[in-house]
């Protein structure tokens, strides 16, 4: 029988969006137009538009597309800006079932090969779908160590699969390629999250520009170890990899890919549950912040990291669960804009915070649809106490939402960037990108008109 790495370059080498599912296709399509939205509406940051055109500079030839720019670069250059820019908002998709947010780590790095390699629609979705796969098998099957961040760390691989995959690697060469790349996986720590250090926000760039580089590798003759991630994942950056973990079910149930969710709070998943009570409450108490004496959090028990002292910028208030609910008790809101510096240096929402308190649950886990992820209890000065607890939150392929609040949350990041006419060519070009003769023709359209390009540098505050 073949072992778990013949049988994951297998799949990898053979995906035919021809053979898939009409719900791998959709998910293929949903995954592409959240995630170019969130690198567009993360492009407008400072440090990100430095960036592309730090990567502009240094690519005499660009043919890749710097997303929410008149700028190109080389295909690595490519994938680490624009990685880098679309994890900056919080507002990227992630799969609970392991790998963190594998379209981050993966659809940058395929679409900057796309369209170097001038690929069509269908071949791009077969990339995106065998790096996703891949990916987040691989992580799903490794228990990390407890500082260890998930941003690049299984992103490499991912990007790795996907370009080998746009370049018709056979599957020996394809299982060379996980080796190869498992062995430049980075090792990053939460650390900078909590700090609001946004060398965290370069993870996912570092490992795509790795990515696009490693089957360029493995073609110059470099060569891997046997069995990279046991190597790896088992001596460095975790305690426990589980070969049989990343194979089971492969190729005879839903792609990972379909088992994903979207995000609709501008922050860290693990705030998700958490917000979606908060909401429900406020909602149906019409509560006022200024009656609140208290909220009482029960959570996971990582929470606990998640609640230290008050954040300083845009970068850790999203990794801040006291800061997110006051935030959204306060102000009403919980996207893009509740994280921007003026929300961090309002009084209220720090008043408010500071009478957050957070209980570690350990039996409660993201995962387990058994029980809820997350009870939040609101105390009123009046003596009123409201309660509500949720499991999966909304947006989580367990709890979907519509269709219309996916394709309104990509106008709301890329508006400022994108001319309407543009924003719903995107829109429509993504949703039936299997007619995409070259997927040139989308790259085209992510790029502003020359009358918003100086106006949109920076508009997002970061720090």
């Amino acid at each position: 029988m073949p072992n778990y790495l013949d049988q994951l370059a297998e799949f990898a080498s053979r995906v035919s969006y021809h053979r898939l599912s009409d719900s791998a296709r959709t998910a293929a399509a949903d995954v592409l137009m959240d995630t170019i939205g969130a690198i567009i509406g993360g492009s407008r940051i400072s440090e990100n538009a430095n960036l592309a055109r730090l990567a502009a500079g240094n690519s005499n030839t660009g043919s890749a597309t710097l997303l929410g720019h008149n700028l190109k670069a080389q295909p690595p250059m490519a994938a680490l800006a624009n990685a880098t820019a679309g994890v900056s908002l919080e507002m990227d998709e992630g799969t609970r079932l392991g790998g963190g947010h594998p379209a981050i780590h993966v659809l940058p790095g395929a679409l900057a090969v796309a369209e170097d390699l001038g690929c069509s629609g269908p071949r791009l979705a077969e990339a995106l779908i065998a790096g996703y796969e891949v990916s987040s098998r691989i992580g799903g099957a490794t228990k990390t160590l407890p500082n260890v961040h998930s941003h690049g760390t299984w992103g490499t691989i991912g990007t790795a699969v996907a370009a080998a995959r746009l370049m018709d690697f056979n599957p020996h060469q394809m299982r060379g390629v996980i080796n190869l790349s498992a062995s430049m996986s980075p090792a990053n720590t939460w650390t900078p999250c909590f700090q609001g250090a946004t060398i965290r926000n370069v993870y996912p760039g570092r490992s795509g520009m790795q990515g696009v580089l490693a089957p360029q590798l493995l073609l110059c003759g470099f060569t891997p170890p046997s069995d990279a991630p046991t190597d790896v994942y088992t001596t460095i950056l975790g305690d426990e990899f589980h070969p049989e973990a990343t194979v089971a079910g492969l190729g005879s149930g839903p792609l990972r890919i379909e088992q994903n969710y979207f995000k609709f709070h501008a922050c860290c998943l693990y705030n998700h549950p958490v917000l979606d009570a908060v909401e429900a409450i406020a909602a149906r108490e019409n509560l006022q912040h200024a009656d609140i004496q208290n909220v009482n959090v029960t959570t996971v028990p990582f929470a606990q990291r998640m609640a230290q002292d008050y954040p300083p910028n845009m970068l850790s208030a999203k990794f801040h669960v006291p800061y997110a609910v006051a935030a959204l008790l306060v102000s009403g809101r919980s996207d893009i804009t509740a994280f921007y510096q003026n929300s961090v240096d309002n009084p209220a929402i720090q008043s408010l915070a500071d009478r957050v308190s957070i209980i570690s649950d350990p039996s409660m886990d993201l995962q387990n649809p058994d029980k809820p992820c997350a009870r939040v209890d609101v105390a009123l000065s009046d003596g009123r106490t409201f309660s509500e607890s949720t499991t999966f939150h909304r947006g989580d392929f367990q709890r979907r939402r519509s269709r219309v609040e996916l394709e309104n949350k990509f106008r709301f990041l890329t508006s400022p960037t994108l001319s309407p006419d543009q924003t719903e060519s995107v829109i429509r070009t993504t949703a039936n990108f299997a007619n995409l003769e070259n997927v040139q023709t989308l790259t085209a359209l992510l790029q502003p008109p020359p009358s918003r390009v100086l106006a949109n540098a920076g508009t997002h505050p970061s720090s």
